[in-house]
């Protein structure tokens, strides 16, 4: 009666020991599974976040619409100061130099004509100079030649503007399409012995020399 009691005992014993360890593996792969989706979900995080790839054609419009633009798209957020920054110099410079002009031409006009009453020249003079025939001819050349280097100093911050607009475009282009260059902080040169095999037109034996490796 005891033995058999004992032999029970020990079947218990077996079978729940089989039921835990199965418990335990069967937890144990649960855990590992559960932590492999939590793994492989972060992962797919972190890949959509890190692999932002800007499309270039659309730099390009939104470059073209609103100045600037392309470059908040392709996160390039520093370079909007300089672009508005340089558009309002440029904007300074066109409206500056073309009401200068305006004003040398009326006063160009007003000193040629026959019309006496036409006096705007009188402001353009320097304080305290009265216009005579002995004058006249010196006056007439400088107000002729300021009428002509603000005309041309409009027009080439004109085609600077235009030039300026074109290059914003382009850096944006540029920008989108080298988003994702690596450019390595680790530039070195390394200088190791090599051995130079005998090639098909020089027939020679090995010679030893030197190998330079550029690594950027």
């Amino acid at each position: 009666m005891k033995s058999r009691l004992v032999i029970l005992f020990l079947i218990a014993s077996v079978a729940v020991s089989n039921v835990l360890a199965a418990t335990v593996q069967n937890d144990s792969i649960y855990l590992v599974s559960a932590s492999d989706t939590v793994k492989v979900v972060e992962t797919e995080e972190y890949a959509s976040k890190s692999t932002f790839q800007p499309d270039a054609q659309k730099s390009v419009w939104l470059a073209a619409v609103v100045p600037g633009l392309g470059q908040i798209y392709n996160r390039q957020y520093w370079k909007v100061p300089i672009i508005y920054g340089g558009a309002l110099g440029l904007a300074y410079g066109i409206t500056w130099n073309d009401r200068m002009y305006v004003d040398y031409r009326k006063g160009y006009v007003d000193l040629m004509d026959k019309d006496p009453s036409s006096t705007y020249y009188e402001y353009l003079l320097p304080e305290g100079v009265v216009l005579d025939n002995s004058n006249k001819d010196y006056y007439t050349r400088v107000i002729k030649t300021k009428l002509d280097n603000y005309r041309r100093n409009r027009d080439l911050c004109i085609i600077a503007s235009a030039v300026f607009y074109l290059l914003t475009i382009i850096d944006a282009y540029v920008d989108a399409q080298m988003f994702d260059y690596d450019i390595s902080s680790d530039l070195s040169l390394e200088v190791v012995p090599t051995v130079i095999a005998p090639s098909a037109t020089h027939e020679q034996e090995s010679s030893v020399g030197l190998s330079c490796k550029l690594k950027f």
